[in-house]
């Protein structure tokens, strides 16, 4: 401890014209106050740059140690702070001791700002040598009559005390402290007094706060911010203790300072199990969300309540709708938290209620139009969706009201409504007829081709009375408008205005024409088209005016859509041939349904369109027509059963598949045979508060379930383990690496191995990458064959594979040139970063689509299974493979699957995998990785790289 440093900010300075010493010294010695100032500043900044400035030290005694200016003595004392005030063999200066006398004076001084940053500057002095001459006038501040001052006379006293010659300069230091803590009233210097106590006399501190156990609630925040660290200090070190402080515990959950009550919650939390514990802290939690405007406090406590509804959802179910309340903040962050949490607490007995609040907030967006009403508005959808799912009796409040907005502005908010009508009309019969009735209603307000598709599909598959076939034939006309879609005697005349450009009649213009990434990863080509105005005389007798929305996506060029058109028609036909009896009508209307796919194959084998029908849609609709005009039993079976009925297997196959990520997210307990159980009834209950029995009977049945298990495998952890050094080094030095999400804690072991004492003994580190050391460690004096644990924190920013080096120096007696050991790096894998996640398939592509950073790594394995080969890049990833397994049956050769992750800083990782079997065995293919930025996906592809061509 003698020789720790203090740490110090490093902040940047140019030295590009670095002011000579000289300089300096002449500002120094002046009588000009501001070029004292500047030339102390300048000083200090060329110290914190590493400079070494000896010449300057007698210069500042004389001439600024005696200036009066607060300015000057406050550069003073960080010019103290800064420069080294003992030798290399940890022996203080000679001409230290001539502050001394200086900040001695400055301890008397007059003036209550001088004796405050003196005292300020003292808790950064760890060199006995010079406290010592000074205890004294420090002790006397502790009686001073400004509050400033004794507050800063208790921190100096708490830092003294701390040094390892601490208790000898200051033995009754804790009694001195107690007896100025029933004395005083300034709340700041009443706080530092009872830290004090807290730090250096736990058994004082404690004492005083139960026997002022009545008067907690009515002291200062700060003063309440210190008791709850004590109390959650003692009651770890000692858990029978907690009975005597939950009532004070409870006082707090009332008290005025809303940190005061966040970590008074977080207290309860941490100390007890019980029902009642964390329903008032799930309580105070839900007041916290209401009340707290800033966003940010917010998103902290809904990150508290999700983790008490992973340990303690029963209780958390109760308060299902306290949480929803936060749905009134306008934050989208805090709405899509909020939904996450409550979509996991749903149960039957609160479902009506959670969907109906639901419905309101649906309503809501219709109303005002904030600038995210639309994406806020998908999140309700996707949440109803999820309730409807779990809960399908609900499905019947709530399909009628989402169904109004298949027509919305917002795309994905039509398509998520959509979708979830598809699935509730296939899972809930009963609803079927108003569902469809509804949808044909409602169709032409539709305006996304992909709402419109998924729309058409549901009325081919679940019209199935005649009057629901003739009303789907019926709107399917309405919307597509008069036929053909353009006269042939205005064909000529359209291609004469494409020869002339600034008389171009054309209805559609193209904005961009550009990869798309289809959902097993592959390519396709898409373009985007943007409809333009027509000319009445361009289109006869049709005209774009037409109301029908099916009419102005096909004149747009979306050709996909005119071959869902085709199959919804055909299939209506062959049902109405069913449902028919009349085979007039049933030919009538299977002529209106030709005549519109003639029409669509018409418009695009013409010139009147930039591009023509894509050879896909093409033989779509030309298989229509050929199935229209001649129909066996087979084929109407596929077209109007199997559809349905593969429809119907993916639903099942989706539930399966989340029915067994919930069991494999569930906590197994394993009980062991001999593990001690107490039991609650036979235990003495004197002087036991409710809370405490709560305790027992709760901790008593984790305990016979097997729920308390031990942190961490003791085999995984001598994994983590790394050797720095050899055997055959004088020094030998092994480090125990554990990751938090943030930081790394390197809990380094030395052994000096031999026979001669190691002096100055130094950890030296470096990093590469985003990387950041937080301090230095401090040097050490080691006995032979003895050992030191050193333990070095490093900051971690991003994912990006970082690598951390460094030496070992130390001086011995005999030599007295410094000795380096080079140690071995330490490489921070990325999977301690990123973990499995998913994301639905539409998620996916679009940020495939964004993320610029792609590493490309081709595939090069003995592995001979293309599934064997994707489980073994997925347990080595991390990942979560994202494309069902239904998609992955069978033996064809060829494989292609999505994989996603996430990493603790938000970084989104995307990997598609696509290979495929040659003739002789082996997998050939890539393996593409995507990400926002290039850490993340240089070194995962370098993970992928390492690891592939291993099978185990």
């Amino acid at each position: 401890m003698a020789m720790e440093k203090s740490c110090t900010l490093l902040v940047h300075f140019d030295k590009g014209t670095p002011a000579l010493a000289n300089e300096i010294k002449e500002c120094l010695e002046g009588n000009d106050v501001e070029a004292k100032v500047d030339a102390m500043k300048k000083a200090i900044m060329l110290l914190l740059n590493g400079e070494t400035l000896p010449q300057l030290f007698i210069t500042i005694v004389r001439y600024v140690l005696p200036s009066e200016d607060h300015t000057v003595q406050k550069l003073l004392l960080l010019y103290l702070e800064i420069i080294d005030k003992t030798d290399g063999k940890g022996r203080v200066l000679p001409e230290m001791i001539l502050i001394c006398q200086n900040l001695r004076n400055n301890l008397q001084h007059p003036n209550e700002y001088i004796r405050g940053v003196t005292l300020r500057f003292l808790c950064r002095i760890s060199e006995s040598e010079l406290i010592e001459p000074l205890v004294p006038s420090v002790l006397s501040n502790l009686e001073h009559r400004h509050p400033f001052i004794r507050r800063n006379a208790i921190l100096a006293i708490m830092s003294i005390y701390k040094l390892p010659q601490g208790e000898q300069l200051l033995a009754d230091a804790p009694e001195m402290i107690e007896k100025a803590l029933g004395s005083e009233q300034d709340p700041s210097a009443k706080r530092n007094a009872f830290l004090m106590l807290f730090n250096c006399a736990q058994d004082r501190a404690v004492n005083y706060l139960l026997s002022h156990v009545d008067q907690v609630a009515e002291w200062n925040e700060l003063l309440q911010m210190v008791v709850l660290d004590l109390i959650r200090k003692v009651c770890r070190s000692n858990p029978r203790e907690k009975g005597k402080y939950i009532k004070i515990i409870v006082s707090l959950l009332t008290a005025p300072s809303a940190a005061v009550v966040y970590e008074c919650a977080c207290t309860l939390v941490s100390l007890s199990s019980a029902p009642s514990a964390i329903r008032s802290a799930a309580s105070t939690y839900c007041s916290l969300l209401l009340s707290q405007s800033d966003n940010n406090v917010k998103l902290i406590v809904l990150d508290r309540l999700n983790e008490l509804k992973t340990s303690h959802r029963e209780v958390m179910m109760e308060m299902i709708m306290d949480v929803l309340r936060s749905l009134s903040s306008p934050n989208l962050d805090i709405r899509r938290k909020t939904l996450d949490i409550v979509l996991d607490l749903i149960t039957p007995r609160n479902i009506d209620e959670v969907v109906l609040t639901l419905k309101k907030e649906v309503v809501k967006t219709q109303s005002g139009e904030l600038e995210k009403n639309g994406e806020y508005r998908q999140m309700l959808v996707q949440a109803i969706h999820t309730c409807a799912m779990k809960f399908p009796e609900v499905a019947s409040t709530v399909v009628h009201l989402l169904m109004d907005f298949l027509g919305d502005s917002n795309v994905a908010s039509a398509i998520d409504v959509v979708l979830f009508v598809r699935e509730i009309i296939e899972t809930n019969p009963k609803l079927r007829v108003s569902i469809i009735t509804r949808l044909l209603d409602t169709f032409y307000q539709i305006r996304a081709a992909r709402v419109c598709s998924s729309a058409l599909w549901i009325i081919g598959e679940y019209c199935l009375s005649l009057s629901e076939v003739e009303s789907g034939i019926s709107t399917i006309k309405q919307c597509l408008g008069d036929l053909p879609f353009y006269s042939v005697a205005e064909e000529g005349e359209a291609n004469d205005a494409s020869k002339r450009p600034q008389q171009v009649n054309s209805s559609v213009t193209v904005s961009s024409r550009r990869p798309a990434v289809l959902a097993d990863g592959t390519y396709a080509t898409q373009s985007a088209a943007s409809e333009t105005a027509i000319s009445a005389p361009a289109i006869v007798p049709g005209s774009l005016a037409a109301p029908g929305n099916l009419r102005s996506l096909i004149l747009s060029g979306d050709f996909f859509l005119g071959a869902v058109v085709a199959c919804t028609l055909t299939k209506l036909v062959l049902r109405l041939e069913e449902v028919q009896p009349s085979k007039a009508e049933v030919n009538k209307q299977a002529a209106g349904a030709l005549l519109i796919m003639v029409s669509v194959l018409q418009l695009g084998q013409s010139s009147y369109l930039p591009h023509p029908i894509d050879n896909d849609s093409y033989e779509r609709i030309v298989l229509c027509v050929r199935l229209l005009c001649n129909t066996g039993d087979e084929v109407r079976k596929i077209w109007l059963q199997s559809c349905r009925q593969s429809f119907a297997k993916m639903l099942a196959d989706k539930q399966f598949r989340e029915t067994q990520e919930i069991k494999a997210q569930a906590q197994f307990s394993h009980a062991q045979p001999d593990d001690l159980i107490d039991f609650y009834h036979l235990k003495s209950r004197k002087g036991m508060s409710l809370l405490e029995l709560e305790d027992e009977v709760h901790d008593d049945l984790k305990r016979a379930t097997g729920e308390f298990t031990k942190d961490g495998d003791d085999a995984n952890k001598l994994n983590r383990i790394l050797q720095l050094t050899g055997f055959s080094d004088p020094v030998y030095a092994e480090a125990y690496v554990t990751v938090h999400h943030y930081d790394i804690v390197l809990d380094v072991t030395v052994i000096n191995r031999t026979k001669e004492t190691l002096q100055n003994l130094c950890l030296e580190l470096a990093t590469m990458g985003d990387l950041k050391l937080v301090e230095r460690p401090q040097n050490y004096t080691l006995a032979p064959e003895s050992s030191k644990q050193i333990k070095a924190n490093i900051k971690v920013s991003s994912t990006e594979t970082g690598v951390i080096f460094g030496n070992i120096v130390y001086e011995t007696s005999n030599v007295h040139e410094r000795t380096v050991v080079v140690l071995s790096d330490i490489h921070i894998d990325i999977m301690d970063y990123i973990s499995p996640a998913t994301c639905a398939d539409s998620a996916f592509r679009n940020m495939w689509a964004e993320f610029e950073w792609e590493n490309k790594v081709a595939v090069n394995t003995v592995i001979q299974n293309e599934k064997e080969f994707l489980n073994h890049i997925i347990k080595s990833t991390n990942m979560k493979c994202l494309t069902p397994p239904s998609a992955l049956d069978g033996e064809c050769g060829f494989l292609a699957a999505n994989l996603y992750a996430k990493s603790v800083f938000g970084e989104d990782a995307l990997v598609n995998v696509s290979i495929e079997k040659q003739a002789d065995g082996k997998l050939s293919g890539y393996i593409r990785i995507r990400s926002k930025t290039q850490g993340i996906a240089l070194s995962l592809g370098d993970k992928i790289t390492l690891k592939q061509k291993g099978g185990s």
